[in-house]
């Protein structure tokens, strides 16, 4: 048998360019897109983003080009997903709530030889193109302005533009053929706030394979309404992206993750999936009830959450609304989620209280991964499945990583002995169910984006009044975990608070910001002078960060339209000043 050859017939190079050409054929008349009073049909998007991938090709993008994009979630960026590909470039979405500084060096760290940006980022991105200039950069990337379709503004910074881009491009070009699954795909980034971002490389087979697991493990059927409260810049939407168009769904897009515009949505389109972060579950609750977009939802809307364990009550209070929530875990390198807590049936006899105590666990495996183990990482021993024998979470299988780009003592330090190390802290139950404990790079999840307490110590130290600094997560009401600073400072210095806080803010994106700065004599630390990071985080744990609920309850001109109109991640961006 060894002796039958592969052929154009039995073999074909897996990737999710496929499941677009398969929607415009099997469900060409079905609505894909809705943006505001814009709707396209499945068609009408694969026609789209051929004339995309024509008119990138007409300005000499090829094979592994990088094209870079700064939107939030716009038809565009959803679009490029499958034109980029198309036109055998790679991908790479940016996240839209780092600085200037930090997009600059994502984008000359991936050489991006375009530059899409969405009209309500062009402020950030000149400033980012500016630093680029000064740079060692040998080439700017050529910029396309993504204006809102809805509602043009007309605002232009160069001659490009994206509806022009779609009309003069090809509706019968030929998409560039996939003939090693191996290839990139997407270009993902960590952290735009270090020197050396790690640059996540996706390949097509990677890409194909999640998607389809991710799929089955959440059961999602035929004709989904997703809406688009994740962004889609985080591992590509989770890689729904194209899952979407895998079921021949509806992707109802919105500019701003608002309480208004996502009840407004989910009503108006009777929404059935959506994906977040657990602070979007803050979101939904503290609409007011008598506000007309926050009536009940009539169909049980199935929400994928991840980022950091929801907590317990605040799960009970969201299911009440008639949301269904399922925990993943995940990380960027694994091409999004990793593992969902798949439900059991016997579990709906439990008590409310013990059956979201079950969902806010990890979980089991997706298909895509061959095997998943919590290991001890000084003999490589899997620990015992009780529950409360710790070890390093380890990941392989098709859905990991190709690797980091440019980045080899990274993938040195990741890939060892057929395993991708997460560098998250972990215990097994018995019935196999992961569940996170800790992290042993301690990572802070806040808000759903990862922040490394090192890259803010860092930032902490080059204050010249700062002796030492150390950061660790506390608790936080609306993000889950903010960043909490401990600092030494220099012999009589006068600095206060609000001092470190103001350097932090001028030299890191709003989130990464301390909440909390304690300044105290010393440092909790081991015989080898190794700060011992549990103390201080025991002590964070009684640390209180003011919500913006309170903030808004002392200002009588405050009102609850005004707190709807900032987009989503500006707020983000205005509560890290609390």
């Amino acid at each position: 048998m060894d002796n039958l050859p592969k052929c154009g017939a039995n073999y074909v190079s897996l990737t999710p360019l496929t499941f677009l050409t398969r929607a415009s054929k099997c469900y060409a008349n079905r609505t894909s897109i809705i943006y505001g009073n814009v709707r396209f049909t499945w068609r009408q998007t694969y026609e789209r983003c051929c004339r995309v991938a024509s008119s990138l090709r007409s300005l000499n993008i090829v094979k592994n080009d990088v094209v870079s994009v700064l939107a939030p979630n716009v038809p565009a960026i959803y679009e490029m997903h499958f034109a980029v590909p198309m036109a055998g470039a790679v991908l790479n979405t940016i996240n839209t709530r780092l600085d200037a500084k930090n997009i600059a060096i994502i984008l000359k760290h991936s050489e991006a030889k375009v530059f899409f940006v969405d009209y309500e980022y062009l402020e950030i991105a000149k400033k980012a193109l500016e630093l680029l200039a000064t740079s060692k950069m040998t080439r700017i990337p050529l910029v396309v302005v993504i204006d809102d379709i809805d509602s043009p503004t007309g605002i232009q910074l160069g001659e490009l533009e994206y509806e022009q881009l779609v009309h003069q491009g090809n509706p019968s070009y030929v998409p560039e053929e996939i003939t090693d699954e191996w290839d990139p795909i997407t270009l993902n980034y960590t952290s735009g706030t270090t020197s050396e971002p790690k640059g996540v490389v996706y390949s097509h087979r990677g890409a194909f394979l999640s998607t389809l697991s991710l799929l089955l493990g959440w059961e999602m059927g035929t004709e989904p309404v997703y809406l688009w409260s994740l962004p889609m810049f985080h591992c590509n939407g989770w890689t729904f992206t194209w899952g979407v168009a895998a079921r021949g769904g509806t992707n109802v897009c919105i500019r701003n993750t608002t309480a208004k515009e996502m009840y407004t949505n989910i009503v108006l389109h009777n929404v059935t999936h959506m994906c977040c972060a657990p602070i979007v579950f803050n979101i939904l609750l503290e609409a007011k009830p008598r506000d007309e977009y926050s009536k009940p939802i009539t169909t049980r809307v199935q929400i994928l959450t991840g980022g950091a364990p929801p907590p317990v009550p605040l799960l009970e209070k969201i299911e009440k609304l008639g949301f269904h929530v399922v925990h993943a875990y995940g990380l960027t390198e694994a091409t999004g989620p990793a593992l969902l807590c798949e439900w059991q049936e016997k579990w709906n006899e439990l008590p409310s209280e013990n059956q979201a105590k079950l969902k806010s666990r990890q979980g089991v495996s997706i298909l895509t991964l061959a095997d998943v183990d919590v290991k001890n990482i000084d003999n490589m021993l899997s620990v015992p499945r009780d529950g409360k024998s710790i070890g390093e979470v380890c990941l392989r299988g098709s859905s990991i990583m190709k690797g980091y780009y440019k980045n080899d003592k990274a993938n040195y330090e990741v890939f060892k002995n057929g395993w991708f190390f997460t560098g998250d802290v972990g215990v097994i139950h018995q019935d196999g169910y992961l569940e996170i404990k800790d992290r042993s790079k301690d990572v802070i999840i806040s808000g759903g984006e990862n922040i490394s307490s090192i890259e803010v110590e860092n930032v902490i130290m080059k204050h010249k009044n700062v002796v030492e600094a150390s950061v660790v997560a506390m608790p936080h009401p609306k993000w889950g975990e903010s960043p909490c600073a401990f600092v030494i400072l220099t012999k009589n210095s006068q600095i206060k608070e609000v001092d470190i806080i103001g350097h932090c803010r001028s030299n890191l994106p709003g989130f990464m910001v301390p909440k909390k700065v304690k300044f105290v004599e010393e440092l909790p630390k081991t015989g080898t002078g190794k700060v011992q990071k549990n103390h201080l985080r025991t002590i964070a744990k009684t640390f209180v960060v003011v919500t913006e609920k309170s903030n808004h309850q002392k200002s009588k001109n405050t009102s609850q339209v005004n707190r709807e109109k900032p987009r989503y991640y500006e707020q983000i961006l205005a509560l890290s000043r609390l």
